[in-house]
């Protein structure tokens, strides 16, 4: 059997990809090894939220499920559910989207898949690429590109923060410079940094998108309306070049794959067709439970008095945990963080690897996410060195007595890291 080359693509194991296996076969294993999983990618666990979820599948388990369940729909997704989304955007925004302006698809990232199908690659006149704005940004994206080196990034501004906290800027004549754009994609607050955009921000990157003739997609998995993770996120932005992607999965449900896409009609309509010729529509019986929601005042109420704050909490926790126990006299330093369900760790120092981490991390029994799969390999430099082997990410949704307890160990292994790199570079 031999694979074509897109096939090669993507049937190889991307870092993080790697990296889950690697828990999967470890915690699996009979090891006697207590695991502390810091790297989970799961919201957390809500009772209230799940509770509320359960409720609101099981009404339309058995109002709905013979008419959606039972039967094959619409690609663009259930009339009622796009309806709902339309009535919910425009009463919330201000907005005047129709249903010709949205399609429902099997998760969020699967919507990026197909419009990173549909908007790179080889074309008629040039061949072009998917451009990750800001790197870091979701590790996911890298495997969302059909052809090899379809995906490249821009590497951020440094700006220090004090003595413990750092921030990365957007760096735009770089971007702006860039020929072979297709399709940009950036996620707000971002996995794994936590960074929001502001809406200055957002305006430019539409104006580079309005210069090179390109979508912007901007992924709201972690942001408004829901789930709005961690404070106060920018209102997202409608415009004839932005395509606008939502998630249900941080709002509590990652395992039901629902997602949807807001953008003009010459973006929307190429998305339903794909989806057409290759899952069809996306699953149905969450598409009616989704529309109860929003029909509802229920997702708000969750998102205001449960999620967010929840999320708000979780972090002030996970962060005075991190300045009260990482070494002091070491260069850690912690992003700025708006948002999102993670700490992103930038330690500056020369004998700090990222993978060394991960692997000394993992004997202890410790799981992080070292930060290099974060960042594309295609990416140009604008001297940021060896930041990309620099950064690690911590999830803050484990309970807090296994984060606790695993940070108590990443500030042993970092200095037990030191003092192995001080006495080698001796």
């Amino acid at each position: 059997m031999e694979l074509s080359r897109s096939g090669t693509k993507m049937a190889s194991l991307s870092g993080l990809r790697l990296i889950m296996d690697d828990i999967a076969t470890t915690t699996g294993s009979a090891t006697g090894t207590e695991w502390l999983n810091l790297g989970i990618g799961n919201p957390a666990a809500i009772p209230k939220v799940m509770d509320t979820w359960q409720r609101m599948t099981t009404e339309a388990l058995v109002t709905s499920f013979g008419d959606v369940s039972c039967r094959y729909g619409p690609s663009r997704g259930l009339p009622e559910l796009v309806d709902a989304i339309a009535d919910y955007f425009n009463k919330r925004y201000g907005w005047s989207i129709e249903p010709r302006n949205i399609v429902v698809g099997p998760g969020s990232q699967m919507l990026c898949f197909i419009a990173a199908a549909l908007f790179t690659g080889a074309g008629a006149t040039r061949d072009t690429r998917l451009v990750l704005p800001m790197t870091p940004d979701y590790t996911g994206y890298q495997g969302l590109s059909l052809t090899p080196g379809g995906i490249t990034g821009v590497e951020p501004v440094l700006h220090l923060q004090g003595d413990r906290s750092f921030r990365y800027l957007f760096d735009l004549p770089s971007l702006e410079g860039l020929t072979d754009i297709g399709l940009m994609l950036l996620s707000s607050p971002s996995n794994p940094a936590g960074r929001c955009a502001s809406h200055d921000e957002i305006q430019r990157l539409v104006a580079a998108a309005h210069s090179h003739d390109v979508p912007l997609v901007v992924d709201n998995a972690y942001g408004a309306p829901f789930p709005a993770i961690g404070g106060p996120s920018t209102a997202p932005v409608r415009d004839e070049h932005v395509i606008n992607v939502f998630s249900l999965s941080k709002a509590g449900l990652p395992g039901e794959r629902l997602g949807f896409a807001i953008a003009d009609e010459q973006h929307i309509d190429p998305i339903v067709s794909f989806l057409s010729n290759s899952a069809l529509h996306a699953p149905q019986l969450v598409q009616s439970t989704l529309t109860h929601a929003l029909r509802s005042d229920v997702l708000d109420t969750l998102v205001a008095s449960v999620i967010g704050p929840f999320y708000d909490e979780r972090r002030k926790f996970v962060e005075s945990l991190l300045a009260e126990t990482l070494p002091e006299d070491i260069a850690w330093h912690l992003h700025a963080s708006e948002g999102g369900m993670f700490c992103w760790v930038w330690v500056n120092e020369e004998w700090f690897d990222d993978l060394r981490l991960y692997e000394a991390l993992k004997r202890r029994g410790v799981f992080v996410v070292p930060g290099r799969h974060f960042f594309t390999d295609a990416e140009p430099s604008q001297g940021l060195g060896r930041h990309a082997q620099q950064c690690f990410r911590i999830s803050i949704t484990p309970d807090p007595d296994t984060i606790a307890a695993g940070v108590q160990i990443i500030a042993a292994t970092l200095d037990d890291m030191r003092a192995e790199g001080v006495g080698t570079s001796r």
